[in-house]
């Protein structure tokens, strides 16, 4: 049976369809009061896009109902679909209409059937979930082509601002043009993101597990932060841009933490605050105090500039950081006393973790501690030799 003989009652299946205007305008007001998406979209996208869409689709139906061509309907249906991805109207929304639609429509072609139209009821039937396939797989395709477009087109130029963020060159031209606003002030984040155990796994592609763990920080990051937060960040970290006013210093505690969990492997983090035309020297600086967590292997989390104030001052070149950077050099024959000084001050002073973390008794602890005040000089059971110890295991590592 072909398309042009498909009749109910003795008339085309199409006939009820015929008044596309009027019926497209009613199909709208069903839409608005029965579909609860429709409900929030803008009046002049119900009236204007929704309902030329809508009467494009009866069309549609129609013709393929006739056995007609619909290759030209197909590609303004693309186009229309295309440009909802851009405006963001969500697509179950698009597809809750659609076949709210189609129901429409299939109680009107069926409304006058009767026992001997049977099998033109099976037939049309088939027919309308051809229609409905079609209209679904085009709105779908080019739905998601333009999102991904508009993603991709989001991050190129949230990469540029970032960029422009970070080397000093924002401009308020660009912002507009990226679409995204320059806050005043910005959390300025440096990052470092470990390995996960799994990257080390030699029946796994590293690359693969390193991605993946990338791809899931920044998706954490997107769910906390939305579009405010500006990232550069790799698979071993990176920096991020908060808006002061998206998150306080709080919340920033808890973002490095939900950070962690995404990535699977801890996380350590430097914060500074910066404003805007500021943010290159923030940069700086953050990374310099990340860079001081690695060399005195702090634990994991996030640190601020007042955590490590005075880490980052013995950190500058000067004869202070030198004479203080040589008070350790009576255990360059000692690395294992080195080593228990270093893991003990990470360890904030905690014997029994330094012990756990060293494979040894906390006695052995005591007396590698008790050795190294012998050889230098510093008690680091003591307040005062403590802070000398700590201040040059500090400038140690920079002496280089």
């Amino acid at each position: 049976m072909t398309a042009s003989d498909l009749t109910v009652s003795g008339r085309p299946v199409s006939q009820p369809l015929q008044d596309v205007w009027t019926l497209s305008r009613q199909m709208v007001d069903h839409f608005i009061a029965n579909v609860a998406a429709c409900g929030t979209l803008p009046d002049d996208v119900l009236h204007g896009d929704v309902a030329t869409i809508t009467r494009l689709c009866v069309e549609m139906t129609t013709s393929m109902l006739d056995g007609g061509d619909i290759a030209a309907k197909t590609v303004r249906v693309q186009a229309a679909a295309a440009e909802w991805a851009r405006e963001g109207v969500p697509i179950d929304t698009i597809h809750l209409a659609v076949s709210e639609g189609f129901r429409i429509l299939y109680d009107l072609v069926f409304a006058q059937a009767t026992a001997e139209d049977h099998a033109t009821v099976l037939a049309t039937a088939r027919r309308l979930l051809e229609i409905l396939a079609t209209l679904t797989s085009a709105v779908s395709v080019a739905y998601i082509k333009e999102y991904r477009a508009v993603v991709s087109e989001h991050h190129t130029a949230a990469h540029t601002l970032t960029s422009a963020l970070l080397g000093g060159h924002p401009t308020a031209t660009m912002a507009r043009d990226c679409v995204i606003e320059i806050a005043p002030s910005y959390h300025v984040l440096a990052l470092s993101i470990p390995p996960h155990q799994q990257e080390s796994d030699p029946r796994l592609d590293a690359k693969v597990v390193a991605r993946r763990k990338l791809r899931r920080v920044q998706a954490e990051l997107a769910t906390c932060c939305g579009e405010s937060a500006l990232s550069l960040l790799s698979v071993d970290g990176g920096t991020i841009l908060i808006p002061e006013s998206a998150l306080d210093d709080e919340q920033l505690g808890d973002l490095v933490i939900r950070l962690s969990r995404a990535a699977q492997t801890p996380i350590r983090a430097a914060a500074i605050h910066a404003r805007a035309q500021d943010i290159p020297g923030g940069a700086e600086r953050a990374h310099e105090l990340l860079d001081i967590v690695h060399r005195l292997d702090c634990v994991d989390g996030l640190y601020r500039f007042d955590d490590l104030a005075l880490e980052y001052q013995l950190t500058r070149p000067g004869p202070g950081r030198e004479y203080l950077g040589s008070l350790l050099d009576p255990l360059d024959g000692h690395p294992d006393l080195l080593a228990t000084l270093r893991h003990h001050i990470a360890n904030n002073l905690n014997r029994q973790r330094t012990a756990r973390g060293m494979h040894v008794h906390t006695n052995t602890i005591d007396y590698r501690l008790k050795r190294v005040g012998q050889l230098t000089g510093f008690d680091p059971n003591r307040p005062s030799g403590l802070w000398y110890l700590r201040s040059a295991l500090v400038a140690r590592t920079y002496r280089s």
